[in-house]
């Protein structure tokens, strides 16, 4: 039997945070998750868009700041936040041009994970059952640089800079789970990938050519309710912590687990990439 979101449990009573919820698949899984009765917040960096966002929810939504880009902004909302049993790390940008946030970062792995990286770590001591940060299956072309994280002395490429930022996100996940044991929390960290669905993701390559590519791609692509149900099973789901969730052939079929790559395997890379981040963003595990 094939799992949908028609098949969620009831969240009624239980407070949900997802990042970039004002379109594609932050919108369904934010949808979803308030028409189950939780209560969810919208954590976005437009609030006009993320008002229009919550207006098609059904529900107990609220609309909150949040910009990753932005350290400052990262805590400010971590501060509004009194208690939260889900964190679903969402939001994020595909091959854009090259900038950077506010503290320098490339705007990639700032916002895809070293602002989620932030957050989590701010936001766990209020969290009681798991974070669910959203990779891709281009994870696979990733490779972790970590002398040069950020783009400084290597010539930008987007795509490898977005499979940095994937592969960042499943790092991340495998490290804090080996730390969440260690502490003994019954906080779980599971990751989850769309397969590829058509969202406004795509198409903001800055690159025309690369733009019609998307364009032509989106329509065999599944839709955004499709990409979300992966999120939704791994925040619903009883599986275990360091789980990562997709359509069992990579890009269609039923919801389940999902491999990833050698280089997402490795520890130490795990280790070290924590390491750097909490150095980069002046946040710690806390537990």
């Amino acid at each position: 039997m094939t799992w949908t979101a028609a098949d969620l449990p009831s969240f009624s009573g239980r407070t949900v945070i997802v990042t970039g919820a004002n379109s594609g698949l932050g919108l369904v899984t934010a949808r979803e998750l308030a028409r189950v009765g939780a209560d969810v917040i919208v954590a976005v960096r437009n609030l006009d868009k993320g008002a229009a966002a919550a207006q098609t929810m059904s529900g107990n939504v609220e609309v909150r700041k949040l910009d990753l880009q932005s350290l400052a902004s990262v805590r400010e909302f971590a501060d509004t936040v009194e208690r939260v049993d889900v964190l679903i790390n969402n939001a994020g940008i595909m091959a854009v041009p090259l900038s950077r946030t506010a503290e320098g970062f490339e705007s990639q792995i700032g916002t895809n994970h070293l602002g989620h990286f932030a957050l989590t770590n701010l936001l766990l001591p209020k969290l009681t059952d798991r974070v669910v940060t959203v990779s891709s299956l281009m994870h696979l072309i990733g490779w972790i640089s970590l002398k040069d994280l950020n783009w400084k002395s290597r010539p930008y490429l987007a795509w490898p800079a977005y499979g940095q930022s994937k592969l960042a996100n499943l790092l991340f996940t495998s490290e804090l789970q080996r730390r969440l044991t260690a502490s003994g929390s019954s906080v779980r960290a599971v990751a989850a990938h769309p397969g590829y669905s058509a969202t406004n993701l795509q198409g903001q390559t800055g690159n025309a050519i690369g733009d019609k590519i998307f364009t032509a791609a989106n329509k065999v692509a599944t839709d955004a309710d499709f990409g979300a149900r992966q999120t939704l099973y791994a925040a619903s789901q009883d599986i275990p912590g360091d789980s990562f969730i997709g359509p069992r052939f990579g890009m269609r079929g039923p919801t389940g687990r999902s491999a990833r790559s050698p280089l997402a395997r490795k520890a130490d890379t795990q280790k070290a990439l924590w390491q750097l981040s909490e150095q980069l963003t002046d946040t710690a595990y806390p537990l």
